[in-house]
């Protein structure tokens, strides 16, 4: 759907990290990081990307519509004066994970912090939303159901399941392409109403 005509939710956090993984969804990061700077301009973003991620949407296109660097979702080979793992986690008041594969979303399950953003998703108190894009039969595997589960079980994550779409290896209708952003913000939304808070600094 043209993210244009998509209806602008109400979004109380003030920080949001956006975190792209290696999804060809990814693609469609840039018109929505252009929707939720438009449409609501008082949301600082930051925007990290996995290596994956990079495959399919280039940080150059995300920092100059996002207007602030992209931040790549490795620890750093230099000396840093803060940990990034701690800065992310602190800073963010919600965390909007789009797209999120099926390895992303179940290291996220598996309790996993083995880069900096998955480490400062495992720490923060922050509401946390994913939306899964999957291969073909991939929203009803036991693992990926599994991986749902115990997601659920957490106060501050949502998840937006995902909706149907053309395979682009298969042909076929599937469960499988990652929820519009509108949606996945607007159970974020629900998390911090129902009074789930991040970092207020």
């Amino acid at each position: 759907m043209n993210q244009a005509h998509m209806g602008l939710p109400e979004f109380s956090p003030k920080r949001l990290l956006l975190v792209g993984t290696g999804a060809l969804g990814v693609s469609s990061l840039p018109g929505w990081l252009g929707w939720l700077r438009e449409g609501h301009p008082d949301v600082e973003t930051r925007v990290v990307l996995t290596r994956q991620a990079t495959s399919f949407v280039t940080p150059a296109a995300l920092t100059a519509i996002g207007g602030r660097a992209v931040i790549l979702d490795e620890w750093p080979t230099e000396p840093q004066v803060a940990a990034p793992h701690v800065e992310l986690g602190e800073w963010a008041e919600a965390v909007a994970v789009y797209p999120a594969t099926f390895h992303f979303t179940g290291r996220l399950a598996l309790g996993l912090a083995d880069t900096p953003v998955m480490l400062a998703l495992q720490s923060t108190s922050a509401p946390v939303g994913l939306a899964p894009a999957l291969p073909p039969g991939g929203l009803h595997s036991h693992a990926f159901q599994t991986h749902l589960a115990a997601l659920r079980e957490r106060s501050n994550v949502v998840v937006a399941e995902p909706e149907a779409g053309l395979s682009t290896t298969t042909g076929r209708l599937e469960a499988s392409t990652a929820a519009p952003l509108p949606t996945l913000l607007q159970l974020i939304q629900k998390r911090w109403s129902e009074g789930v808070r991040g970092s207020t600094r």
